[in-house]
């Protein structure tokens, strides 16, 4: 089956069009980070089918697929599409070398977007902001304020600002007045950098929050710099209710929020209708916490939580141009707060009256056809691996492999399984915690010839489990292979503060990457 090949000057007029595109990067998160189109969504190759079906669920909507333009990685995803039913799918002609080649940038990181909007944010905003000395001076002079880390509890808890409280973005403006009660308390926002602090200080603010509202500058990564100490397994968190008694401030400020960036809401009936289209594309995205998401949501409904979904928006929005539907509990607060951002950002955003309480259901997620491989037991594996009977490759992360492996096992990646497998001892073994990834991987061989494949039932976890000992390797697999993992990032939490500089100055520096066509994307008022 022949793949369609898109110019990058055509690729270029499209991304700035108005018609529905989906632009997947379909190298590994290491590859992707080191080097990537704007506005190219990473949907790794060892991932494809597994995930395809979230980010891009319409498979009548066009796709281009980029790469390094010299692996054939996108040319054997498009055709992994196609055979899935995908009828609109083609490559960048050349990959990012010959996007670059044309003159057009190729940025670093991930979530590229968001951060470039964050750093837009602030200059559109003249969004308030306090140093980590000035905070700290805060501290010792008594001052009356509260600190509130914008992000999720998982990375709140990993470190944050001694004192800080996890609340989300999203969140902030729902609960304020239930934490706050004082509208002369100072606020301040962190994160682990520039973006999320930015945006949780203006969300408050664009709320009309009548509390002096300040971001923290450079997050947690600042305050480490500035030679002070992090905290590490924080359980402060938001409460989990608010008091009744705020609910109609709030809604009223929701609403104020609703006339001041023209949102608009839909009803059930009509996000129905919508979902039913056959030529347009739309995400149904709740934006209320885990716990909420857990207790009961919309069938189809995706947990996009608030803060997240605007931090990162590509990772459950992989069309361009299409419409994503927001709920929240019903009280209208938090999906208007969400949707005010997602239309900053150039998105096609909607809040769904009635939230979690409105008569829709959502699109099912296909879900791929996979091989079924025979199982094999961690005994039968290890008495295998002693005989020299067999060759195991471990598909999990290459971070991990390094920490603890299977001795005598190694480690692969799907893009490279079937190159790696070739001369080993049959059978192969595959051992993942997630067996649907292993069966994934597994067609790679399977494809090439290669049939006596079998999967360790229950992984490393199992082997471990049963009491058998794991081996480390440091360098094994050696950096150049590990295009799983983002170098360009790891260590800036790790008390190396060149890494944390160098993370600050990449988002300080995105915005001079962009061209005036990039820009026009952003719906952010004049300065």
């Amino acid at each position: 089956m022949s793949v369609a090949k898109l110019a990058p000057s055509l690729l270029k007029q499209k991304l700035h069009g108005t018609a529905e595109l989906a632009l997947l990067d379909v190298r590994e998160v290491g590859q992707f980070g080191e080097s990537h189109l704007l506005f190219a969504t990473p949907l790794p190759y060892s991932r494809l089918e597994l995930d395809i079906g979230a980010l891009v669920p319409r498979k009548t909507a066009p796709v281009v697929l980029c790469d390094d333009g010299q692996l054939g990685i996108a040319e054997r995803a498009a055709r992994r599409l196609q055979a899935m039913g995908y009828s609109e799918v083609s490559v960048l002609d050349g990959g990012n070398a010959a996007w670059k080649q044309a003159g057009h940038a190729l940025f670093a990181g991930v979530n590229v977007p968001s951060k470039t909007f964050g750093e837009l944010v602030e200059h559109a905003y003249d969004t308030p902001r306090i140093t980590a000395k000035e905070l700290a001076r805060m501290r010792e002079a008594g001052e009356d304020f509260v600190l509130y880390d914008g992000r999720p509890l998982s990375e709140h808890q990993k470190m944050t600002i001694p004192g800080s409280t996890c609340c989300p973005n999203a969140e902030l403006p729902y609960r304020i007045a239930t934490m706050v009660k004082n509208p002369q308390t100072k606020i301040v926002v962190n994160c682990a950098g520039r973006t999320r602090s930015i945006l949780g200080a203006q969300t408050l603010i664009n709320f009309g929050v009548p509390n002096p509202v300040y971001a923290l500058e450079n997050g947690t990564q600042g305050w480490f710099l500035a030679d002070m100490k992090l905290e590490y397994g924080s359980q402060r968190r938001y409460p989990e209710r608010i008091d009744p008694a705020t609910l109609t401030a709030a809604q009223d400020a929701a609403r104020r929020l609703i006339e001041r960036f023209q949102l608009q809401t839909v009803t059930a009936t009509q996000v129905q209708q919508w979902l039913a289209e056959p030529g347009r594309t739309t995400y149904l995205c709740d934006v209320r916490t885990p716990e909420e998401f857990k207790a009961g949501t919309l069938p189809g409904a995706v947990h996009a939580p608030g803060g997240q979904l605007i931090q990162a928006t590509d990772q459950w929005v992989g069309v361009r141009n299409a419409r994503i539907v927001l709920l929240d509990g019903g009280e209208q607060v938090r999906a208007p707060v969400v949707a005010s951002w997602l239309k900053q950002l150039g998105c096609e955003a909607y809040v769904l009256e009635g939230g979690a309480t409105a008569n829709v259901k959502g699109m099912a997620v296909a879900s791929p056809s996979l091989p079924d491989l025979p199982a094999v037991s961690v005994q039968e594996l290890k008495s295998q691996l002693e005989a020299g009977r067999c060759t195991a490759f471990d598909l999990g992360a290459s971070m991990d492999f390094r920490k603890a492996h299977i001795p005598g096992s190694r480690w692969s990646i799907r893009p490279r399984l079937a190159a790696d497998v070739s001369g080993a001892s049959a059978p192969v073994v595959l051992v993942a915690g997630d067996a649907d990834f292993a069966r994934l991987a597994a067609t790679e061989l399977l494809d090439a010839g290669f049939h006596d494949v079998k999967l360790l039932g229950g992984g490393l976890a199992a082997w471990t489990q049963a009491g058998y000992a794991t081996e480390a390797s440091s360098g094994q697999p050696p950096d150049a292979d590990c295009i799983d993992f983002l170098f360009f990032t790891a260590e800036r939490h790790n008390g190396n503060r060149a890494a944390a500089q160098q993370y600050l100055d990449w988002e300080t520096g995105l915005l001079a990457q962009l061209d005036s066509q990039d820009k026009a994307t952003f719906k952010l008022p004049a300065h």
